[in-house]
């Protein structure tokens, strides 16, 4: 009977020790604005309050299994939400749902829907201000970066030093934005992160958006300076020309704007950290596009984007913004309203857990 009872002990002993190697996380942002833009509808202006001003508002799980041997095994869920009416931000409910192992020699694979390697090298590299990727509420570099996500995805993950790289392939499965495929490389030593990437997406058509990104940054104490361009191709006759035309500023532009066969941008700012909790920080994004169409062939439309920020730690958790932003459109696109110019400005309060 001893016996039993000591083996029982030991097992119990293991578990507890094989259950100590696992940690499971829960994490979040809850973000929330009032936004003023005029020209919104009709030449009227709204006020509203938006459900993530700096940062879209979420609820994630990262799960991390140390099984020893240099081995890892990572699962991470996390959904998108509305904070100003808690319901649901997009029809795909998790925004991310990806399983993955890691070898500390070997890199990292993943499989599952996750950020594509547009994203990865935007956010981590030339990101537009330092202490958040991008501005949820405006954000026209996220319209060059193929939908941000693809479903279906295998990516791995290497670094060596300060050199990191990513490969992505993902399986079109009959929808007309998951199969693609494309890698980054980048360099970071802490002051200087210079990087560039490439991704292929194939419509169900067949026909191919191929986007290309290359840029860098700088950074020196309390400042930070980035720099870069990106460019979006489109076969004639393809499928997501309008998707990928509604990240610009979302579903806001005119018919135009859809009807894209090549699309630039270049994009430069500085945050500057004026003191431990106040950052200031300000982004210029310029943009040309081509068309297709007969009548606009031989047509450039043109667009220019500023935004200014500044940002007010409480404590390293939650934050208080200020944001200002200014849009100018030359040319065939125009906001759906007709209107080719529109401000913003909005006030927003962050909590990170």
């Amino acid at each position: 009977m001893k016996k039993a009872i000591l083996a029982v002990a030991a097992l119990a002993a293991c578990a507890s020790s094989a259950w100590a190697q696992s940690s499971v996380t829960l994490y979040g942002i809850v973000d929330a604005a009032a936004r003023y833009t005029s020209n919104a509808n009709a030449g009227v202006s709204t006020k509203q309050l938006v459900p993530g001003g700096m940062s879209q508002s979420r609820l994630g799980v990262n799960v991390t299994e140390d099984m020893g041997g240099g081995l890892k095994a990572l699962v991470n869920m996390e959904h998108r939400l509305n904070s100003d009416t808690g319901t649901a931000a997009a029809a795909d409910f998790w925004r991310q749902a990806w399983v993955g192992i890691q070898s500390s020699d070997f890199g990292q694979v993943r499989l599952g829907r996750q950020y594509n390697i547009l994203f990865d090298v935007y956010t981590s590299t030339y990101a537009s201000f330092r202490y958040s990727p991008y501005i949820e509420a405006y954000k026209p570099e996220i319209g060059l970066s193929a939908g941000a996500r693809q479903d279906n995805m295998v990516k791995y993950l290497g670094q060596v030093g300060s050199v990191y790289g990513e490969i992505q392939v993902s399986a079109g499965e009959g929808n007309s934005q998951n199969k693609s495929l494309g890698g980054l490389l980048r360099y970071n030593d802490g002051t200087w992160g210079l990087g560039g990437a490439y991704l292929q997406v194939t419509d169900t058509l067949g026909k191919k958006v191929k986007a290309t990104t290359i840029g860098g940054s700088y950074t020196a104490g309390p400042l930070y300076v980035n720099l870069s361009w990106g460019q979006n191709k489109f076969d004639a006759g393809g499928l997501l020309g309008a998707a990928y035309t509604a990240g610009l500023l979302g579903p806001v532009l005119n018919a135009a704007a859809n009807d894209v066969k090549k699309r630039d941008m270049i994009m430069a700012g500085a945050t500057y950290q004026l003191t431990p909790q106040l950052n200031l920080g300000a982004q210029y994004w310029r943009a040309e596009q081509t068309h297709y169409s007969v009548a606009l062939a031989n047509t450039k439309s043109k667009g220019d984007y500023f935004a200014v920020v500044a940002d007010y730690a409480f404590s390293k958790r939650t934050d208080a913004y200020v944001e200002a932003d200014y849009t100018k459109h030359n040319g065939a696109v125009l906001f759906a309203n007709g209107a080719s110019k529109r401000g913003g400005a909005m006030v927003g309060l962050r909590h990170r857990f």
